[in-house]
């Protein structure tokens, strides 16, 4: 019932996943995301334990490949799941069911993956790949809207248009960008709205929030309006 692309970029630090599919609500399912510790997927008939495990187990220092044998052999119905991840070191992995609704597959390039399933066919994932691999250097973001609308413009879901989302983390456990259109006739140019309009405050905002390492963040609100301010400047 989707497609979606989990990556991780070694040069930013940024990890995430991008999906869109005919389903309502996708972005409140399908991508679990921890900075340091990985990026899953769980699609098909989703089973969200495959997101909550597989990060406890990611976390606790397997890497993907083991993490995947561990969440398959636990599932007597992986053959109706579709999940695939990256870990931290950016080692993917993925499975598609052999029960999963054709068209289903997905392809693991270097630093991410691709997968898909009840899709128009093969080159939605490969569009979505080639798409993502071109877009390098750009960030993570905007790197996966531009692989979702390339797998789109070549037949996407089969069924239609629905829900889409993006989740991307940096180094703190809360979201560097997190947004989805849970129901439209069009979500991803809506998703690319969004995107525009979190850079316009929220992308210069949360550069002053609190983090790990400075726990009460920039609390004066001058300093963090005039950079704002000065973002909204420069465009």
């Amino acid at each position: 019932m989707t497609w979606s692309i989990v990556a991780h970029d070694r040069e930013t630090g940024e990890i995430g996943i991008g999906v869109a599919t005919r389903f309502f609500a996708v972005g409140a399912i399908v991508p679990h995301v921890e900075p340091g510790v990985g990026a899953i997927a769980t699609q098909a008939l989703v089973n969200p334990f495959y997101g909550i495990d597989g990060l406890k187990l990611l976390r606790a220092g397997l890497p993907a490949a083991e993490t995947m044998a561990r969440l398959l052999e636990l599932d007597a119905g992986r053959d109706v799941r579709q999940v695939h991840m990256i870990d931290a070191q950016g080692r993917g992995i993925a499975h598609t069911g052999g029960s999963c609704v054709d068209w289903a597959g997905h392809v693991v390039g270097e630093g991410f993956s691709v997968a898909g399933n009840m899709l128009a066919g093969p080159q939605v994932v490969q569009a979505t790949a080639e798409a993502f691999a071109g877009a390098r250097g750009k960030p993570l973001a905007e790197r996966f809207l531009i692989a979702l609308e390339a797998g789109e413009a070549v037949g996407g879901d089969k069924r239609g248009k629905q829900s889409a989302a993006i989740r991307v983390h940096t180094t703190e456990p809360w979201p560097a960008l997190d947004i989805r259109v849970d129901d439209h006739p069009d979500p991803l140019p809506e998703l690319r709205r969004l995107h525009a309009a979190s850079q316009e405050r929220w992308a210069i905002f949360r550069r002053f929030m609190a983090t790990r390492m400075n726990y009460a963040g920039t609390t004066d609100r001058a300093t963090i309006n005039a950079a704002i301010e000065a973002a909204a400047a420069k465009t």
